[in-house]
């Protein structure tokens, strides 16, 4: 049999205000050509089917067209919630989608043999049982006691999650003997390589679950939650098959991928690297930097490629940060935007008082002695010096008639 492991679909997710809502289409696409090509019997998805609990309305019908799109296929396909998912509304069109093959566990179901889903082969015969493990919540593993410590709420956790594998392997043993047992989790595993999107679970990456803890009993162990795909050091192969997109710059070096397994070859998976739709580019530099950089580009894919700009500089200049505001507003290159930009100075003040000696008093100081010391750590040439001393008196000038009409 063969399984394919995917995980974070997260749709109806916004990059900086930016719909990937296309990207996401064309992941489809390739995923059912992947599934026809490599005859895939089982599709895993292990949670983070949506970005928000409560999805959009065109979030929730590009993921039923996803699903029409794959049924096509004679492949079982099965999912679970995630923590940004919303149990209720993943199983609110449970039994209808049971009709058609498809299996949905939004969340930690009261009776764990819920979880055990076998697999038949063309025979009727069981070949292949999954344990689909949803997103554990805190209520889902541990009573609260108002004497726990915060290391004990910890380790109560943990101990949740190993009790749940290992009775989900029991019911496995006990009902399918012999028959080998992938399980599916959605969880932070200890030791492993995050990025910026992933948001904390349990109570944050403090409660990351040793790998170890899921025993020897699963061949596989299909997860999800974190985006960059790795592998996790457990007794059996563990996998975070990580994200299919890029949802954010953190991840726009990751080779995004699937995985899959076949199993009259052995439980190792096989990755299969998904087409980059979409770039994702950050630029950074001075200012001239920036804009050979910009003017460089080369590279385009099937969909607009999205830019972060960051300004680095050693002195701080506000006239650089308006130079880059005058840049980035005037960019324009067919198949490419920035959706981000800030500038960094090295050599930065956060203060005035930072410009004057210990001894010195901000207060006792006139406001043109304080304008003064801090233009001068600029690198401004006379002229432009001489405008920025005129705009601030006619500034000080103005305060002053505003003070005196109130007297």
């Amino acid at each position: 049999m063969k399984i394919l492991h995917t995980a974070d679909w997260h749709i109806g997710k916004k990059l900086h205000k930016t719909e990937l809502v296309e990207d996401f289409d064309l992941f489809i696409n390739w995923l059912c050509k992947t599934i026809e090509e490599e005859k895939v019997d089982v599709l895993l998805v292990s949670g983070d089917i949506f970005d928000l609990a409560n999805p959009s309305s065109e979030a929730r019908r590009q993921y039923y067209r996803a699903l029409v799109k794959m049924n096509r296929f004679d492949c079982k396909i099965i999912l679970t919630g995630g923590n940004h998912d919303s149990p209720a509304m993943l199983e609110a069109p449970k039994e209808i989608l049971k009709a058609l093959d498809i299996e949905i566990v939004g969340g930690m179901p009261q009776d764990l043999e819920e979880l055990i889903i076998p697999i038949k082969n063309s025979d009727g015969i069981t070949e292949l049982v999954i344990a689909a493990v949803p997103f554990l919540r805190d209520a889902d593993l541990r009573k609260s006691a108002e004497s726990e410590t915060h290391e004990d709420r910890l380790e109560a956790l943990k101990n949740g999650i190993q009790n749940t594998f290992f009775e989900a392997a029991q019911i496995c043993e006990r009902q399918f003997p012999a028959v080998p047992a992938l399980a599916m989790g959605h969880l932070f595993t200890a030791g492993i390589e995050t990025s910026e999107s992933e948001r904390e679970i349990q109570i944050g990456n403090l409660a990351a679950f040793e790998a170890s803890r899921f025993g020897s009993y699963f061949n596989y162990i299909a997860l999800g939650h974190i985006h960059k795909p790795q592998r996790v050091a457990a007794a059996v192969p563990a996998f975070y098959s990580g994200s299919p997109l890029p949802l954010s710059f953190s991840e726009r070096r990751d080779e995004k991928r699937v995985l899959i397994i076949d199993s009259e070859k052995g439980w190792e998976p096989k990755s299969v690297p998904v087409p980059g739709f979409r770039a994702l580019l950050k630029i950074s530099g001075d200012l001239e930097q920036i804009s050979l950089k910009l003017d460089e580009l080369e590279e385009k894919k099937d969909l607009e490629s999205l830019i972060e700009v960051e300004l680095k500089e050693e002195q701080y200049d506000a006239l650089k940060i308006y130079d880059l505001d005058t840049l980035v507003s005037g960019f324009q290159k067919e198949g490419y935007r920035i959706v981000k930009h800030r500038a960094g100075f090295k050599n930065q003040l956060k203060g005035a008082g930072q410009a004057f000696s210990a001894d010195k008093q901000l207060q006792d100081l006139k406001p043109k002695d304080v304008f003064l010391e801090l233009i001068a750590k600029h690198e401004y040439d006379t002229e432009t010096k001489q405008e920025i001393l005129s705009a601030f008196d006619e500034i000080l000038e103005e305060l002053h008639r505003d003070e005196n009409a109130e007297i």
